[in-house]
């Protein structure tokens, strides 16, 4: 598998779907915008049981993508992270081709060590066991 996330592409950030966070992410993205995890949470967080996720905006994308990309990039969640190297795209060869449809990293840049795919797949399961079960 290749893959090299290219420059300026916010491809991923485009697509129907949902930012699943983790606990950690919340402190951590609300440290880097200035707010409480309670303020952040309060304004950007939907919460279920045993889930949390960005909220989206009626008719639009991710709050965080901007004209220059990620808002909140160095502190991005690990479900944006870890992309595209999530179990239901790197364990299906037909997934896999039907992202790289519209995601121009894939296929880009040098061979990818295997440990490392299989690592990024067991983490976005490890992070949420209830997408995975």
């Amino acid at each position: 598998m290749r893959f090299q996330c290219q420059s300026g592409c916010t491809a991923c950030c485009r697509q129907r779907g949902f930012v699943y966070l983790t606990e950690e992410d919340i402190p951590r993205i609300a440290g880097f915008l200035g707010m409480t995890p309670a303020a952040f949470e309060g304004r950007y967080v939907y919460r279920t049981r045993h889930l949390r996720r960005l909220r989206i905006p009626r008719n639009s994308t991710c709050h965080f993508l901007k004209e220059g990309g990620c808002a909140i990039h160095p502190a991005k969640p690990v479900q944006c992270r870890i992309f595209p190297f999530w179990p239901e795209l790197v364990e299906d060869r037909r997934e896999w081709r039907t992202t790289a449809e519209w995601c121009p990293g894939i296929g880009k840049g040098g061979p990818l060590k295997s440990e490392f795919i299989r690592f990024s797949a067991a983490e976005m399961k490890r992070e949420f066991p209830e997408l995975y079960e």
